[in-house]
């Protein structure tokens, strides 16, 4: 400790050490430099990046691939503001961040300080919890508290804000909160209600199973395996801001029309299921739900009315257990549905084999990325990032691996780049491939200049159409080829820009070159950019009708 004196920034660092917390994805300023100092003491690694959203979009991915809390720091006032729109994407992925902000000094608050803002309430819609710590022998329970919320029932960001006399006041180095302080609060369900709930779902005909973004890492996939095996009902996961009509599911909106009774695992009965009316569902379609938050239970309530037959206020993971642990006891036969379901969702076009683009100089983006599986099923821990809009589409349909991370349900694009960064932190040693949109890639193109510095290498795949094509695709639509607006962009040299930062770029052209330009770039151990020219494609719609 550089001061000779243990302050509240050092209960706060050593207080992450404590609970296992190894690095913090940040941005450097005025009101945070004491934790920066005390991070130093701590053993914590720093990981400085080149915008404060980039540092919240690390700490997003890193939590959702460890299932840790991920931890990002950023200065007060314009840093802060800067950070709060990364906390949708996490928000609406589930995902335990905890957003640790400067502040003003609590002693100047109403005086005009340098960067004074109303930083909780500007970061409240976006979190779990967001409150400004004022008081230097709380800073360390307070800190607990957020990572708890964070971790508890639907996990979910929180935000804290440290106000710069308060974390460089004396603290007391004895009684900081121990690591079990931090941890998850279980939020069990009641055996009778899960033996009732199996019974339900048992008498269907045409039951299904379906969770939400926070049960879908690589591990919690295999607990959702394990789940579908022990009960024969298919389970199946929802993260993407397509809902019915993600095209990783496949035909999956087709057999999800036929369901007689489906439990809400955890899962929202929002837009992605089009709030559970006809004919996303069938009229007739009962719901059973247990979720972490009774306002979701009410929700559904008021969109199906008494087609919600049994609910249950319980966390997913503890849910998922206990519902195994019980079904495992009986016996299930082979299922003709589960076969059904799980055939729909695998389904693809057979015609995606024969794609070609009839622009010379393009590719149809099947072409593109098909080629890219082969840098995925190298590795089990490998991971698949996956942003932008048509191509985060094409690429979810043609691309799969151990562990995935999305842009989720906000349906916000931007963060590839640095969800990236945060995968190779994760998993040191997997293949990280990331596909992301022309678009998407000028949001946090600097941070290839935190992916050099901190020797973080990974394959970035951009889908170059020069345009932003999602919204190309809805103007055409609704508005026709004479009134399309503001869609335009150049076909610029994002290999040479990754190239320009010290990082490694290629341009593709030619399909037969993808495979071998994707092995040079993992080859390169350098953060890597691989320019793909692409047709200009709509999502695929995927239908075996």
């Amino acid at each position: 400790m550089t001061r000779g004196k243990f302050r509240g920034a050092d209960a706060l660092m050593t207080s992450l050490a404590s609970i296992g917390v190894r690095q913090i994805f940040t941005l450097s300023g005025n009101h945070i430099m004491p934790m920066f100092d005390a991070a130093l003491d701590a053993g914590l690694r720093l990981i400085h990046t080149r915008h404060e959203a980039a540092a919240v979009h690390m700490a997003d991915a890193y939590a959702r691939l460890t299932g840790e809390p991920g931890i990002a720091m950023v200065t007060g006032g314009p840093g802060h503001a800067n950070a709060v729109s990364a906390l949708y994407t996490a928000q609406m992925s589930e995902s335990p961040v905890v957003l640790l902000s400067g502040h003003a000094p609590i002693k100047q608050i109403g005086m005009g300080a340098f960067q004074e803002m109303r930083q909780a309430d500007l970061a409240s819609p976006v979190t779990k919890a967001s409150w400004t710590s004022e008081r230097t022998d709380a800073l360390a329970s307070d800190l607990a508290r957020a990572v708890r919320t964070a971790l508890s029932g639907r996990p979910g960001p929180v935000h804290l804000s440290l106000p710069t006399d308060v974390i460089e006041a004396e603290a007391q180095s004895a009684g900081l909160p121990d690591a079990a302080q931090s941890k998850a609060t279980a939020m069990s369900l009641d055996p009778s209600i899960a033996a009732s709930m199996l019974e339900c779902l048992g008498a269907a005909k045409r039951p299904l199973v379906l969770v939400g973004p926070a049960s879908l890492s690589k591990e919690s996939r295999q607990r959702l395996a394990a789940l579908e095996d022990a009960t024969g009902i298919p389970v199946i996961g929802m993260e993407s801001p397509r809902g019915i009509q993600d095209p990783s599911l496949g035909a999956f909106a087709e057999v999800l029309a036929q369901a007689d009774c489906v439990l809400l695992l955890s899962k929202r009965l929002d837009f992605t299921l089009r709030f559970g009316q006809a004919p996303a569902l069938h009229a007739d379609c009962v719901f059973l739900q247990i979720d972490a938050e009774t306002e979701e239970l009410d929700r559904t309530r008021r969109a199906v009315g008494s087609r919600l037959e049994g609910v249950a206020v319980a966390d997913a993971a503890s849910s998922i257990a206990a519902l195994t642990g019980l079904a495992s006891r009986q016996r299930v036969g082979p299922s003709a549905w589960r076969g059904e379901v799980r055939d729909a969702v695998a389904f693809r076009p057979p015609s995606w084999t024969e794609a070609s683009s009839a622009e010379p100089g393009r590719m149809h983006p099947v072409q593109a990325l098909r080629p890219l599986q082969s840098l995925l099923d190298r590795h089990p821990d490998a991971v698949f990032v996956s942003d932008g809009g048509e191509i985060g589409q094409w690429a979810q349909a043609c691309l799969k691996a151990p562990n995935r991370v999305i842009n989720g349900v906000a349906g916000a694009i931007g963060a590839a780049l640095p969800f990236a960064l945060a995968a190779r932190v994760a998993k040191p040693d997997a293949p990280v491939v990331a596909v992301l949109g022309d678009g998407t890639f000028g949001f946090h193109a600097a941070e290839i200049d935190t992916a050099v510095r901190y020797q973080l290498p990974f394959v970035a795949v951009v889908g170059n159409d020069a345009r932003w094509n999602a919204e190309y695709q809805i103007q055409l639509r609704d508005y026709g080829a004479q009134r399309l607006v503001g869609c335009d962009l150049l076909p610029t040299r994002y290999d040479l820009v990754s190239a320009g930062f010290g990082g490694h770029g290629e341009l593709v052209t030619d399909p037969g070159q993808v495979a071998a330009a994707a092995q040079r770039a993992l080859q390169s151990r350098l953060p890597a950019c691989l320019n793909l020219m692409i047709e200009g494609l709509p999502a695929p719609a995927v239908s075996r009708r």
